[in-house]
């Protein structure tokens, strides 16, 4: 047993939460996370590139859907008012889908959160995602965490000079590439690219950019937890949706105390000796630099790399892996180890209902939206004109929105009124109860109609009258009601 103990190095770090270091304003402490391997880890780096992947590849991506409209897979168009989802095109009156998408978002997290804890915050947070990649930079350039600190420690020479500036000028190129893939989101990629790179784009994109990749660059490459702990409010909202049922990475007291390192202290306790070897293998490789052995923090993003650590280490020592788990807090007070039992509960299957509930009932409206629409405006004044065959006549602007990507054509009549006729502003087209309309793809089209009805016909001031729309190649139709004035009798 002594023999084993030889062969655990004991990593003298200081957790940043602890005692001593709880005094207010007390002065940051740098934290240098150690490299790690393990299922964790592994978990984190696929994570890592399938996110990165996503970011900066999908405003790349094609969609053909016609020569009318953009072919970018994914484009949030502001100047135009379309959100593009492949298929799926969002107009502003239909804001209600990027609203009922929101709400998806938090359900999902409350439902993460409730079961797995902050697994959003350990995998998936952008924040986390960027302070691992500048810290593989980091890495790749400075060493590991022993290396990093002796050079952050070390005096400045020619060799430290040289690779705090390549470390800092690569992560200047990802905090750029970041903010630039950001921008190719809300314009078409390739044409922004071009006029970026030759001056010729908004003053906003360029703002943009700036703006994010300062973000990114501090954020990411300084800040690094103090966002996490001090600046974002997740974890204070996620401390209140956490109850003894939720999966938290967890330091298995019951099983690990009393620890130590020490030969003799170890031969003196015998069996009573916990598990937990005081290595501080947990400590060092924490990228909020706390020690997961204090208990639940609010600082903990549970990445599970602590879990790795140990792991590893149980290994070395010929113990059963787990002494540092995913638990929840009931189990623990119960030393036993946690199953899918143990987080999966009625509330579980309360949010797993709300989200499904959200995501059918956006999926049949979208299913069964209309792809034509109709607004008819009123002349105000004046309200009506009496022409000098007796007739009244009444103004409207109708306005029809063809939500398709084709150009299509429309036949708008009238009905309600007996003997009335319409005919557009301008047109040389003979008065008729109907009139053809063509409206090009993805567009709105407004134009001036007067309506004419013989005096007789009418039964008072104010009378109805309806607008009827439909497509000449299609089914769709859509009706609009309206009011026809008239002379008080």
């Amino acid at each position: 047993m002594v023999t084993v103990h030889k062969e655990v190095e004991r990593l003298d770090v200081e957790p940043v939460n602890s005692k001593e270091k709880r005094e207010l304003f007390a002065a940051h402490v740098k934290i240098f996370p150690k490299g790690v391997t393990g299922t964790f880890r592994s978990l984190k780096w696929l994570i890592m590139g399938i996110t990165l992947g996503i970011y900066y590849i999908t405003p790349w991506l094609r969609w053909d859907r016609g020569p009318y409209v953009p072919d970018q897979a994914i484009l949030l168009d502001l100047a135009n008012r379309r959100f593009y989802f492949f298929s799926i095109e969002i107009w502003p009156q239909e804001f209600y889908y990027v609203a009922g998408l929101l709400i998806l978002a938090g359900i999902g997290l409350f439902l993460v959160t409730s079961t797995v804890g902050r697994a959003w915050c350990g995998y998936s947070c952008p924040q986390t995602v960027w302070v691992d990649l500048f810290l593989v930079v980091e890495r790749w350039l400075e060493g590991d965490r022993n290396a990093r600190i002796k050079l952050d420690k070390a005096p400045w020479t020619s060799d430290k000079i040289r690779k705090r500036v390549i470390k800092h000028f690569i992560w200047i190129l990802i905090s750029i590439s970041t903010g630039g893939a950001w921008i190719f989101y809300f314009a078409d990629a390739p044409t922004l690219f071009k006029n970026f790179f030759t001056l010729q784009s908004p003053f906003v994109a360029y703002a943009t950019v700036a703006v994010l990749t300062a973000t990114t660059y501090i954020f990411a490459g300084f800040a690094r937890e103090q966002i996490c702990t001090f600046a974002c409010p997740w974890p204070r909202i996620q401390g209140a949706m956490l109850d003894e049922h939720s999966l938290i990475v967890t330091y298995n007291a019951w099983r690990g105390e009393p620890r130590t390192l020490k030969k003799k202290e170890r031969e003196k306790l015998g069996d009573k000796a916990g598990d937990c070897v005081d290595c501080n293998a947990c400590v060092a490789v924490c990228p909020q630099g706390i020690d997961i052995r204090d208990g639940a923090q609010l600082e903990c993003i549970t990445c599970a790399l602590c879990i790795d650590a140990c792991n590893a280490v149980m290994d070395k020592i010929g113990k059963p892996r787990g002494l540092i788990s995913y638990a929840t807090m009931s189990d623990h007070a119960e030393s036993k180890a946690s199953t899918w039992t143990s987080f999966i509960r009625p509330r579980t299957y309360i949010y797993l209902a709300i989200f499904g509930a959200i995501c059918l009932g956006m999926l049949v409206t979208l299913l069964m939206r209309d792809r034509l629409d109709m607004s008819v405006l009123h002349d105000r004044n004046p309200q009506f004109v009496k022409l000098s065959d007796g007739s009244i006549r009444n103004g409207y602007t109708v306005k029809i929105l063809n939500m398709v990507t084709d150009p299509r054509s429309f036949r708008v009549s009238i009905s309600g009124l007996k003997g009335a006729t319409m005919k557009i502003a301008g047109s040389d087209v003979k008065a008729s109860d109907t009139v053809k309309v063509d409206v090009d793809a993805d567009k709105l089209k407004a134009f001036k109609v007067y309506v004419t009805v013989n005096h007789k016909a009418l039964k008072g001031a104010r009378s109805n009258i309806q607008f009827t729309i439909k497509d000449i190649s299609g089914d769709e139709t859509t009706t609009y009601n309206a009011i026809f004035d008239g002379p008080s009798k």
